[in-house]
Parts: structure tokens; C-alpha cells; sequence
């Protein structure tokens, strides 16, 4: 067993496991009324859901970091000897799944001192730098061996050394027998579940598990964006917002020269999460109620004559959405670094399944998204937003502006604008924040919100904006917020009025359109430069920034948070039936 030294001191340990500062999101109980009422073979497929999910997040630690399953070993192993240490340091572990992360303040936690950054996680060797691993494709590239490069350069490989060159393995290959396991749990769920439309989409995803083809993912996908009215929700989520070495090689000129000529177009890596919900019909029926407004929306998407969308006015809108009583959310997913996912609109555009017509699905995280604490919430607002401006702010404002993020991203460019490299995924953000903000406007006229809900929207949006500090690069949704909080200001979306947040309403809407110009031309353009000068002109932590942080640190001493999946742990502990 490898030995590791535990970063954190015992008082540091203590502090970050404390309940002050550990927040918990609570997924549903064993005993919810939302399990109870459901029929008995879903109650029996939602076990092998759960135990499918579990074992996709064991496959993605691997994905993660290659030292997460050996120092959670150790962990283990110093556990059993009684080591204090190990014990505190395994709940911090097992929260942020993984032995390297981020606190909501966005400082770098590391567990061991032995296991620092890895900006090819664990889908790199541990050992390649940037510098080698270009220096190595370039020498390939121009020995012939084009093919082994687009095996490296794509979103479903993990890469390892191969003497003195690299070598591209597909992830099902990699953990095929851990990938069997779970396709047969699939199949056994398939087997009880009582919506057909569901089944079918189960059996295609335990195909694709079993066999190194990317189309099977594709027809998984395809039909999962499909499904509308089933009691359950289990998702494989892929995203590869954590890759940070694949997109280094459009910034060398004489690889990215060589990438082109060889018509390569480098996609960074998916990390894998498993989400298993029971579906919310009520949540699901307020959720629709925009969809038949997609296609205006498209209509006046900025530039829209020049490119092609998800969202086609003149078609029936491929995008099913639906709101989700959480039980488990695995691996990436799950992860809770610096924050956690409220909602997810898949699949993203480098997917297959979209070349061959398939459509989206947006799915919510009720749990989630529910405040716990609403004296809290009463003391933030208090401390940092016009008291004039206080009956404005609604939490369920928030979600309806996430409802408008999460379509945004199926709105503009129909590409995955790879050429923007590590900006891709801060300009996609940035797009459906402002989406979701230009457009409020219109669907107030359209009669979607009221004019209340529109104060409410714009109000809590500017609100939220402040974070508690500045984030890191590689946080592509912080630093969008960021970014935007500087474009608003600028304009005079807000002032900062005795020290608190005052916002000019009728502002904000115009603000927005322009920003969301700027970055539709941006990803029609794909230009690296152009986008890197965007994003570097609009991060910059202002004073007033640094001055609402400062209350807000008073308020939340939240560093890290974790999920509590009662039922899910009772599910995968339970015998067959």
C-alpha cells in the first residue's frame, strides 16, 4: 500500500469538518413520501440505478485523480488504527470526492502533500508537463501516426505513456469490467421498471458500456434527450469542464498548424457522473412552461442568420426538461467543490448524438436548490442589497433564471468552439447567464413572467452575482460571474450605494443584450485571441467586489459542502428481491 503524508492539521481539519463550515445538502430520506408512492417495480430498478451510479463514481475517481483510490485506501487502513486525522480528512475525501478540489473560497484543498495540482487530472500521466505533452504530438503528428493522435485528442480517451509516445485508450476498454457491472445493473432495472420508454433508453446505455463505439453513446443519448413522462431519472453526465491539458494544444503555433493540416479538432476529456432521481411532475409541468417560447427565443438570438442552432424556429424544439426529487448524485456530478450543480442541459454540443438529430434535455436538482437557512439568506440580503430592493429578492427567482440558463445553452452556435481552448467553457457560461437575463424582457411581453417576476428575476440575478471571493481561471461559472459583475458595472446596471448593492432595473436587460453579443460573435469566430482578450479585459475583481465579499464571509462561513443520500445508501445495501 502507498504511504501518505495528510496535509491538513488537526485544527484545520476540525474547522473544515465543523458544521459551520461544512454545509449538507440533504437528497431524499428512506422513508420519502416521493419512494413510497412509487410502484413496486420502480422501487426495485431505482436500486439498480443507485448501484450503477455507484459504480460510475468509482470509475471516475480513476478519471479524477490516479491517487484518489490509493490515498482513500490509506485513509482507510489508518482509520482502522484509530488516526484521528485520517478519520476527518476521509469525511473532506469522500465531499469533495477526491483528493484534490477547491473551497467555495476558491483556495486549492489538498489532502496529501505529496499529491499536488494535475492539470491533466487523471486522464494524463501524472509525470507529462504541458511542455512534453506538445512536444510529443508534434513529433508524431509529423512521423504519420495521425490516427493514434485523434485517439489522444478526444473526449472519451484516457492517455498513458507508450515508450517514448502517447497512447490514447478508450475509457470503456480502460474499465471494461467495471463498465460490464454496471450495464448489467442497467439491464436488471430495465427489466422492473415500469415505463417502456425508459427501459429502452437503459438498454441502449448498457450497450454503449460494453462496446468501445461512439455511436452506441450517441443512440443512448439520442433517445435519453427523448424522454419526457417516466417516474425515474438516471443519467450518465459527460463533461469535461476539468480538463485542462487538452486545450493547451491550440495555444502552440506549430502543433495547432499541424492539428489543422491533419484535420484534428482537439476536444478535452468527459468526466463521468451518475445521476438517479425520482421525477417531480409538479416541478416538470412549471419547467415546460417555456418551452414553447424556444423557438422566439432563437429567432432573436443575436447574429442568428449566420449560424446554425439547437433551438430551429421553423421545427418542433428537440428538448425535453424535467425536474428531479434527488436520491444520488455520483462522480462528477457529485462533486462538491467549491459549489455543486444545480441543473444540467445535455448533451453538450461536441457529442455525437446531436450530428445525427438528436435533441437536449435539461434536468433540475431540486435538493439542491432548496435553501436551508432562510435567516440566513435574510442576513445576507440585510448586509449587502438597498433595503428599498429587498422585496424584489425571491429564491425561486433564482431557479427561474437558472430555467432561462439552462435553455440559453441550447441557444447561438450549434459547434463546440474547441478553438477557444481553456475560454470555451467560460464563454459558454457567460452566454447562458446572459441568455437567460436578455430574454426577460421578451418573455415578460410574452407573457411568461409578470411584470413582478421580471423585478424579481433581475433583482436576485445582479444579487447573486457577488461571490465571496475571487475565483481561480479554471472555475469557468465563477469567472463569468465575475466578469459580468465588471460588464454591469461599467454600465451602470447597479451602484454600490452606503456600501450595498443598488440596482438600476431598467438597465439591466439592454446590459445584457450587448454582452451577449459580444460573445455569440466570439464563438462564431472562434478566434483564441479575441477570446482570450474578452475574458482577461472582464475578470477583474473590483474594489466593490472585494467590498460585498467581505460582508459576505461574514455571513457564510461555508468552506466545503457534501451530500447526504439516505435513501440511496439504503437502496445499495439492500438484497434483490
Amino acid at each position: 500500500m502507498r504511504e501518505y503524508t495528510l496535509n491538513l492539521s488537526m485544527e484545520e481539519l476540525e474547522k473544515r469538518t465543523h458544521k459551520d463550515y461544512l454545509v449538507t445538502k440533504k437528497f431524499l430520506k428512506a422513508d420519502a413520501p416521493e419512494y413510497a408512492a412509487l410502484a413496486d417495480g420502480d422501487k426495485e430498478a431505482l436500486k439498480h440505478l443507485v448501484r450503477a451510479a455507484n459504480i460510475l463514481g468509482e470509475i471516475n475517481l480513476h478519471l479524477d485523480n490516479a491517487d484518489n483510490v490509493p490515498f482513500r485506501e490509506f485513509l482507510e487502513e489508518e482509520i482502522s488504527k484509530g488516526n484521528k486525522q485520517a478519520e476527518l480528512t476521509k469525511i473532506l475525501f469522500d465531499a469533495q470526492k477526491g483528493i484534490n478540489a477547491i473551497d467555495t473560497m476558491s483556495n486549492p484543498i489538498f489532502l496529501a502533500k505529496e499529491v499536488g495540482e494535475r492539470l491533466g487530472r487523471g486522464v494524463y500521466p501524472a509525470d507529462l508537463s504541458v511542455e512534453e505533452f506538445h512536444k510529443i504530438l508534434i513529433k508524431m503528428l509529423k512521423d504519420g501516426k495521425v490516427e493514434k493522435v485523434k485517439n489522444m485528442l478526444n473526449q472519451r480517451s484516457v492517455v498513458e505513456r507508450d515508450g517514448g509516445e502517447l497512447v490514447g485508450i478508450s475509457y470503456i476498454d480502460k474499465y471494461k469490467s467495471e463498465f460490464a457491472k454496471m450495464a448489467d445493473e442497467l439491464d436488471r432495472a430495465a427489466e422492473v421498471s415500469t415505463n417502456e420508454d425508459f427501459n429502452e433508453y437503459l438498454r441502449l446505455q448498457a450497450q454503449a458500456l460494453r462496446t468501445n463505439d461512439p455511436m452506441l453513446d450517441a443512440y443512448a443519448d439520442k433517445k435519453w434527450a427523448t424522454l419526457q413522462d417516466t417516474p425515474l431519472e438516471f443519467t450518465i453526465t459527460r463533461e469535461n469542464y476539468a480538463d485542462e491539458m487538452t486545450g493547451t494544444v491550440i495555444e502552440n503555433e506549430e502543433l495547432k498548424k499541424l492539428l489543422d493540416e491533419n484535420g484534428i479538432n482537439p476536444i478535452p476529456k468527459d468526466f463521468l457522473g451518475g445521476r438517479v432521481g425520482i421525477v417531480n411532475k409538479k416541478g416538470t409541468e412549471a419547467l415546460m412552461a417555456i418551452k414553447k417560447y424556444l423557438p422566439t427565443l432563437a429567432k432573436n438570438m443575436p447574429y442568428a442568420d449566420e449560424y446554425e442552432q439547437n433551438i430551429k424556429p421553423d421545427e418542433e424544439t428537440k428538448q425535453t426538461m424535467v425536474d428531479v426529487d434527488m436520491v444520488t448524485a455520483a462522480g462528477d456530478v457529485g462533486e462538491y467543490r467549491g459549489g455543486i450543480t444545480l441543473a444540467e442541459n445535455l448533451p453538450n454540443d461536441d457529442k455525437l448524438s446531436l450530428t445525427i438529430g438528436g435533441g437536449r434535455r435539461n434536468v433540475y436538482h431540486r435538493q439542491i436548490r432548496f435553501i436551508s437557512d432562510m435567516k440566513k439568506l435574510q442576513e445576507r440580503l440585510d448586509e449587502i442589497l438597498d433595503k428599498d430592493q429587498h422585496k424584489y429578492y425571491l429564491d425561486e427567482a433564482d431557479h427561474w433564471f437558472t430555467i432561462g440558463h439552462e435553455n440559453a445553452h441550447s441557444l447561438g452556435p450549434k459547434k463546440g468552439c474547441e478553438q477557444l481552448g481553456k475560454y470555451r467553457n467560460i464563454i459558454e457560461e457567460n452566454k447562458a447567464d446572459m441568455g437567460a437575463l436578455a430574454f426577460v424582457d421578451l418573455l415578460t411581453e410574452l407573457g411568461m413572467y409578470t411584470e413582478e417576476q421580471r423585478k424579481q428575476i433581475i433583482v436576485t440575478t445582479i444579487t447573486d452575482n457577488f461571490l465571496k471571493s475571487k475565483p481561480t481561471l479554471s472555475q469557468a461559472h465563477r469567472v463569468r460571474t465575475v466578469m459580468q459583475n465588471k460588464f454591469f458595472s461599467e454600465r451602470g446596471a447597479y451602484d454600490i450605494v452606503d456600501g450595498k448593492i443598488h440596482v438600476n432595473i431598467e438597465k439591466v436587460v439592454p446590459i445584457a443584450k450587448e454582452m451577449l453579443a459580444q460573445i455569440v460573435r466570439i464563438q462564431i469566430e472562434e478566434d483564441f485571441d479575441k477570446a482570450e482578450k474578452y475574458v482577461l479585459d472582464n475578470f477583474v475583481w473590483t474594489d466593490n467586489m472585494e467590498l460585498i465579499a467581505q460582508k459576505l464571509q461574514k455571513i457564510s462561513k461555508t468552506l466545503n459542502g457534501r451530500l447526504e443520500t439516505e435513501l440511496a445508501d439504503k437502496l445499495s445495501q439492500e438484497g434483490e428481491l
